[in-house]
C-alpha cells in the first residue's frame, strides 16, 4: 500500500511547514497588527471610595 510509504510524504510535510514558518507567517503576521495597541486617553480616572450608608 503506497499510503503507508512515509518518506514522500514527510519530505512534503517538512517542506511546508518550512514555508509556511520562514516566508508566509511574518507576511501573514504583519496584517495582523496595523493598529496600536496602546490607548490614546492615558488620563486615569479618579475613583472614589464606596461608603455604604448603613455601616
Amino acid at each position: 500500500m503506497p499510503q503507508l510509504n512515509l518518506d514522500p510524504w514527510l519530505l512534503i510535510l517538512s517542506s511546508s511547514w518550512f514555508v509556511y514558518i520562514l516566508i508566509l507567517q511574518p507576511k501573514i503576521s504583519s496584517y495582523l497588527s496595523m493598529n496600536n495597541p496602546t490607548s490614546k486617553n492615558n488620563k486615569t480616572s479618579d475613583t472614589n471610595p464606596w461608603t455604604w450608608p448603613w455601616t
